[in-house]
């Protein structure tokens, strides 16, 4: 049987069973439709790497941190895009909805993290765990919402002019991908540097949410019910009002938190082109902490103790010539300046500012004896490993490498064997190598990879490791502010070119300390009792810690 159709009387509107069409011209309306592609996929990338910064900042170990972030995300792109489907019927409402809520996990994302990460990171327990849990959450719901968006902007282009699948898709990827470029670009260079991570964050849910809105709302509002276009634009605003509201009180949040993480008496908070600088204390007989990105780098009055054990067993030789790889503190360079027969220090340190606070903040040039006042200090500023590839042979006695922990990922160059291997080239006969190589106790395997790699880079070592003050509390450097379980011993290596390892002794000339040739015996063999043989080295190509 043939259905018959109802004609409809002459002059009468034609029915409209589908949806509105756009208030504007096929070809005008393409452009706003790409332009929003384009937005969102620079605001995606820019929550993406957002994540993945304040990971590493937080919970260090960026390698672990961007593959987990990557992969959790990618999984939930292919998630959301599958539940896009279910808005097939109602497109302009569903990408709406998408928008305003991405803008508000995404933008509001960084001040979660740090807020847990303050105030629940040194608790112990489940409680230690809250970043992580929290990071892992707030990658599956960005990834999911940012899949959603693919699907639902393509039935959105679809809708203002019907064209072959290729095509549309050739057109809404390529804006994507130039989005994505671009806040690629953004997010090292605009927005770090001019705006931080927290405001950066809010800024970019605030121009998500914008572009979003303003593409339903504006270009597909015909295809919204009127409860469902004031539902938006009040959501839209409350949203807006959050962004708005959590910039503004950013400033206040931030050093809040850095009182939560690192005390009360924290002076001086500096982001660096390097890294974040933190010093607390050491004014008013406080003793002095000083922090590298959320590590300690100072330790109070554990700070003389560490620096000891690293620089004197180093100058019981020959020590005229003396390099410090870091160290830009000056606390190394004030040791080495306690030694008699010193006639030269040269520090090469990669962050300006960090040696510009030690120059000339009270706390901090009090604690390293104003050693950047004395003329046989001098400062260059390069990467040590870059700097080592044009120093000139055999041009000093001593090295010391008094640089970051061993388990950063950032810092495992500077433990490679091809760095060892170029300050090998600097040591002139009968030099020395000190390195702290981590805490033993807790990452033996790391500590005993470091002696591995100077091995194969043709330099002998002997180990020893220095107890903290007190065994019950963490002992600086290298542990997180707000880590509960801390390392409680440093670890080093003495090395020098050849196969006989040097002894293990003080210089007698220097002036008295905290270390002793007894305590250091045992330190050696408290050390020994941990190796771990047959490790391989580490190199610039596929580091192993």
């Amino acid at each position: 049987m043939i259905e018959t159709q109802t004609l409809a009387p002459p002059g009468a509107p034609p029915s409209r069973t589908g949806p509105a069409r756009p208030p504007v011209r096929p070809r005008t309306g393409r452009l706003p439709v790409l332009v929003c592609g384009f937005v969102c996929a620079a605001c995606g990338l820019v929550y993406e790497l957002e994540l993945v910064a304040f990971a590493s900042y937080l919970i260090g170990d960026t390698v672990t941190q961007a593959s987990v972030v990557l992969s959790v995300m990618v999984f939930a792109m292919g998630i959301g895009s599958l539940g896009a489907k279910r808005l097939h019927r109602h497109t302009a409402v569903g990408f709406g909805a998408v928008e305003t809520l991405l803008a508000l996990v995404g933008g509001c994302s960084a001040m979660a993290l740090y807020a847990v990460y303050a105030w629940t990171g040194d608790r112990g327990g489940l409680w230690a765990e809250g970043p992580r849990c929290l990071l892992v959450a707030f990658s599956l719901a960005i990834g999911l919402l940012i899949g959603a968006e693919v699907p639902l902007l393509m039935e959105l282009i679809q809708r203002i002019r019907r064209q072959d699948a290729p095509a549309a898709v050739a057109d809404l990827f390529a804006a994507d991908y130039v989005g994505a470029l671009v806040g690629g670009l953004a997010f090292p260079f605009v927005l770090l540097p001019f705006f931080g991570q927290l405001t950066g964050a809010l800024l970019t849910g605030t121009v998500n949410l914008v572009a979003g809105g303003a593409l339903v709302l504006g270009l597909f509002r015909r295809d919204l019910t009127r409860r469902a276009r004031w539902t938006l634009l009040l959501a839209g605003l409350t949203v807006l009002g959050v962004l708005a509201s959590a910039a503004a009180l950013s400033a206040e949040f931030e050093r809040a938190a850095r009182r939560a993480v690192y005390g009360t008496d924290v002076r001086v908070a500096e982001r660096t082109g390097v890294q974040e600088i933190v010093l607390a204390g050491g004014t008013d007989g406080r003793p002095l902490d000083l922090y590298l990105d959320g590590r300690l780098g100072v330790g109070g009055r554990d700070a003389r103790r560490y620096h000891e054990a690293l620089v004197r067993p180093a100058l019981a030789g020959t020590h005229a010539r003396v390099l410090i790889l870091g160290g830009g503190d000056g606390l190394a360079a004030r040791e080495v300046l306690r030694h008699p027969g010193v006639r030269r220090v040269d520090i090469v340190e990669l962050d300006p500012a960090l040696a510009e606070l030690a120059r000339h903040d009270p706390g901090l040039t009090a604690a390293n004896g104003h050693a950047y006042a004395d003329p046989r200090v001098h400062l260059v500023t390069a990467d040590a490993l870059g700097w080592l590839r044009t120093a000139p042979a055999a041009s000093y006695d001593t090295v010391i490498a008094d640089l970051p922990d061993p388990g950063i990922t950032a810092g495992t160059k500077l433990y490679s064997e091809e760095f060892y291997g170029l300050t090998r080239r600097v040591l002139a006969p009968g030099g020395r190598l000190v390195v702290h190589a981590g805490p033993v106790a807790a990452r033996p395997r790391v500590f005993w990879t470091v002696a591995a790699t100077l091995r194969s880079a043709g330099l002998a070592a002997t180990p020893y490791r220095v107890p903290g003050h007190d065994p019950g509390v963490p002992a600086g450097p290298d542990h997180a502010a707000a880590a509960p379980t801390a390392p409680h011993d440093w670890g080093f290596l003495l090395a020098a070119p050849g196969r006989t390892a040097p002894p293990l002794r003080l210089d007698p000339a220097a002036p008295a300390g905290t270390l002793t040739p007894a305590a250091l015996a045992a330190d050696r063999r408290a050390a020994e009792r941990t190796r771990i043989r047959g490790l391989p080295p580490s190199t610039l190509i596929h580091p192993r810690y």
